[in-house]
């Protein structure tokens, strides 16, 4: 939960407060979401509001809202409260015990029961909560928030290379979730990953990239931790404006030699068809899914085929489809995204981000660069470059 203890009268507040009208009711918004999404609404009924609201006021990023225009967006979430029965709570501290109880509760959901099988872990432990005062990525343009990682996924040897994703003027979930496209946090990942993009942490942000750096180095020079995983906001552009919200050990997997498609160039450049980020493996070819039930009936015709799950996004509700296809290929989100962890956990190949890439789950197809592609078509993707190909391409897998 974020954001919690915020109300209408306290949002008012804090525009008035910081003169800033948008941050507030962004973040107003951004919990009546999460509120209303433990208490059954889809995400897609809050995309759906704000989709129309932004065809009204002439946008297409939120970002580009007035004030007024942000209150509207949030009093219309809260509106789609009330039409679905569920009681706001408006009492800050009332606010606070409920999300600690939905947090408790949250264990014992089908969702996170299936991921606790899937990953290996426990049903006996519980969780915990942690409560933590807010910090906003969502202040301004000169905020953010993001995942790092202390070492590169994809290079070689023990030496501190920050890699990871971040954006700006938004808050965290917006990462973990997969939800929004992510810049690169170093440099040499920009390059590496031939990111589209001339915006990285070190290069815009300088000072808050150095002195997320020297917190790394001093956690594992000096502390001897071991590679990190660190969820972080900013505030503001100074070292001081830097929060870490999280750490926790990175997994790192065997940094093998990885398969790679033996078409020549010009057989590869006739069939590019996107590029993305690779999260994970190499290269792979396999037929379109959307869908378990589609995963299932492909996997009675053809035990052996391998199946690549398209997404605009991916939410932890898709954990059963990730697990049962063979790869992942995704709109939008970045290598921390909770999809892309999870794709690199389980030995998937993985691609995220590809922005020229838009499904229709309903239609059973999906257009990327200009083609149109239906439910067992064949596609090939690097995991490990972060391109998609279309068509069915040999690989070397010695």
């Amino acid at each position: 939960f974020l954001n919690v203890g915020i109300n209408e009268e306290i949002a008012d507040a804090i525009a008035r407060k910081t003169g800033n009208p948008w941050f507030a009711w962004d973040s107003f918004r951004r919990f009546l979401q999460q509120y209303g999404m433990t208490f059954g609404i889809h995400r897609d009924e809050f995309d759906q509001i704000i989709a129309v609201h932004k065809k009204q006021a002439g946008i297409d990023f939120k970002r580009h809202f007035t004030g007024p225009q942000m209150k509207a967006v949030a009093m219309a979430y809260k509106n789609q409260l009330l039409l679905k029965g569920i009681t706001l709570v408006e009492s800050p501290v009332d606010q606070l015990f409920l999300a600690i109880h939905k947090v408790f509760s949250s264990w014992n959901a089908k969702r996170a029961i299936d991921y606790r099988r899937i990953m290996g872990i426990s049903d006996d432990w519980g969780t915990a909560v942690t409560v933590q005062a807010m910090v906003f990525g969502n202040r301004s343009r000169q905020s953010g928030s993001g995942v790092a990682f202390s070492h590169s996924p994809k290079l070689p040897g023990d030496a501190i290379r920050l890699w990871g994703d971040f954006t700006i003027g938004n808050q965290g979930e917006d990462v973990v979730a997969g939800l929004v496209s992510t810049l690169p946090i170093s440099e040499m990942q920009r390059e590496l990953e031939r990111r589209d993009t001339r915006i990285s942490l070190e290069k815009a942000f300088p000072r808050v990239y150095d002195q997320l750096k020297n917190t790394i180095q001093m956690l594992i020079y000096k502390r001897r931790w071991n590679p990190q995983e660190i969820e972080f906001t900013f505030e503001g552009p100074e070292p001081e404006d830097l929060y870490i919200l999280q750490a926790r050990d990175l997994s790192l997997g065997d940094r093998k030699k990885l398969p790679a498609f033996t078409a020549d160039d010009d057989r590869l450049k006739a069939a590019f068809l996107g590029q993305g980020t690779g999260v994970s493996g190499g290269a792979m070819s396999g037929r379109i899914v959307f869908t378990l039930t589609e995963i299932d009936a492909f996997r009675r015709q053809d035990p052996d085929a391998h199946l690549i799950l398209l997404r605009n996004d991916t939410v932890p509700d898709d954990i059963l489809e990730i697990d049962a296809a063979d790869g992942l290929l995704t709109a939008k989100g970045g290598l921390t995204s909770h999809a892309a962890v999870v794709a690199y956990n389980l030995g998937k190949t993985c691609v995220v981000g590809c922005e020229n890439l838009v499904c229709n789950e309903a239609d059973k197809n999906c257009h990327l660069a200009g083609r149109e592609l239906n439910v067992g078509d064949h596609i090939s993707i690097d995991g490990n470059k972060g391109i998609v190909f279309e068509g069915e391409i040999n690989v070397n897998y010695s």
